[in-house]
């Protein structure tokens, strides 16, 4: 068992992470990525700038192979893109580990060798097998001594639905609906909003992120109409802590959120839970909520509610899985956001996201499971104990430090008193929104993401 591989899934920011930290252990990683380079999930966002700086979008164990290569780090007080992120580290970092890192190898499942979930006899014995789908059809079967899922959650967005689900007639209006932010720099994307009346239902960093740049877009284009849907009851503190928030572009982003919407250039609609999609006159959609509340001659939806894990292909192991949150059942209360508002979090490693399946970690963001605002750091420090648990220091694995950057806004359950909120770097594994500078690029059609 030795002998055989720690099979990371996902070439992310934490899957290499854990790559790194792995080797840096003497134990042999094998990544797999489903897309064709690494980051893929960040190559969709590209034109998003983060809002931790470079000095906490860096692994250590990471850098410390990088600099080996020559590799320069970037400034550590700047703020990248998803484009610089992948680019300047990522993709360099995968380059590292050559054959070790896997491109096009879709994993469809993980199990025990030999044994199904029910089967108890010489379970902890085995070794797991990853089945992968190659991207010419061709299957393949992988056997490993432990799995590390770093997946993300990018690949599976919330509906725009109320309740979890799709709402009626939304998958019909799929045509008009996005669920990720869109790129206004590009005018293509610029040409499909402007002059239309825009909605953008959800109340997490990506959403803000959102109405910063179509409310420049308003600005430019007087035609452009937008409404922004809530599922709760006030807006309240949805623009976060302020000044008071430890991440000062965190804070930018939430304080030209608010100045867009004071302005008037954006419009309010809350306790607003979307039930039914309707088309009508000039193929226009209505928005119609649980209570009856219309949005008409609606042209364009962007839908940013968060994500959720995809756990279809790990149903053969024993994931014991919060029933809220989809996350690590000891980790859940510590990120739980019913209860969880100061935007810390309680250090935790490879005891918080063991399993009952032993050997079989969640980490990085699709350890979160639905719970919003993940760091990069967070995932580095998971994946730092896992690897020490993994080659047997478990003092070193249990030894887990990290102090987080507090939002600003705590008490009850406060920043996010609805479930919906969603960060769209919840995926890759840092936090993200534009900052104050990119806000005003995101508006101009010839604007570069830098």
């Amino acid at each position: 068992m030795t002998e055989l591989p720690v099979v990371v899934i996902g070439a992310g920011p934490v899957g290499l992470a854990a790559a790194a930290h792995l080797r840096n252990r003497g134990l042999q990683p094998l990544v797999l990525e489903r897309g064709p380079q690494a980051g893929s999930a960040v190559a969709q966002w590209t034109h998003v700038r983060l809002f931790s700086p470079w000095s906490e979008l860096i692994d250590p164990a990471a850098r410390t192979l990088l600099e080996a290569t020559g590799w320069v780090p970037p400034d550590p007080e700047t703020y990248p893109t998803g484009q610089q992120w992948a680019d300047a580290y990522l993709r360099p970092l995968a380059a590292v580990f050559g054959d070790r890192v896997r491109f096009g190898a879709e994993v469809v499942g993980v199990a025990r060798r030999g044994r199904d979930r029910v089967v108890d006899s010489g379970r902890d014995s085995e070794p797991f097998t990853v089945h992968v789908l190659g991207t010419d059809g061709a299957e393949e079967r992988i056997t490993a001594r432990a799995v590390i899922d770093a997946s993300g959650t990018w690949a599976t967005p919330n509906p725009l639905g109320g309740e979890g689900l799709p709402a009626i007639g939304e998958r019909a209006a799929a045509d008009r609906i996005v669920y990720r932010v869109p790129d206004l720099a590009d005018t293509h994307v610029r040409a499909r909003y402007a002059g239309r009346h825009v909605v953008v239902a959800g109340s997490g960093h990506s959403a803000l992120t959102a109405l910063v740049a179509l409310s420049g877009l308003a600005k430019d284009d007087t035609g452009t109409r937008i409404s922004w849907l809530l599922r709760r009851g006030a807006v309240g503190n949805t623009f976060g802590g302020g000044k008071a928030d430890q991440l000062p572009a965190r804070s930018a982003l939430g304080l030209r959120a608010q100045e867009a919407v004071n302005s008037g250039l954006i419009t309010v609609v809350t306790g607003f839970r979307t039930e039914a999609v309707e088309r009508g006159e000039n193929d226009r959609l209505t928005l119609v909520s649980s209570t009856g509340q219309r949005v008409d001659r609606v042209d364009e939806v962007v839908t940013l509610s968060g994500f959720r894990p995809d756990l279809s292909w790990l149903s053969e192991l024993r994931l014991d899985l919060d029933a809220r949150l989809q996350a690590p059942v000891a980790l859940a209360p510590l990120i739980d956001p019913n209860v969880h508002s100061c935007g810390t979090v309680y250090p935790h490693g490879a005891k918080e996201l063991n399993h009952p399946e032993r050997g079989v970690y969640l980490a990085g963001m699709k350890s979160y499971g639905r719970a919003p605002t993940f760091l990069a750091m967070t995932g580095y420090e998971q994946v730092r104990s896992i690897a020490a648990a993994l080659s047997g220091d478990h003092e070193a694995a249990a030894k887990v430090e990290l102090r987080m950057a507090e939002t600003g806004v705590c008490g009850g359950a406060g920043l996010f008193d609805e479930p919906d909120s969603g960060a769209q770097a919840e995926v890759a594994g840092g936090c993200c929104g534009a900052s104050e500078p990119e806000v005003l690029t995101l508006s101009a059609p010839s604007a570069a993401s830098s």
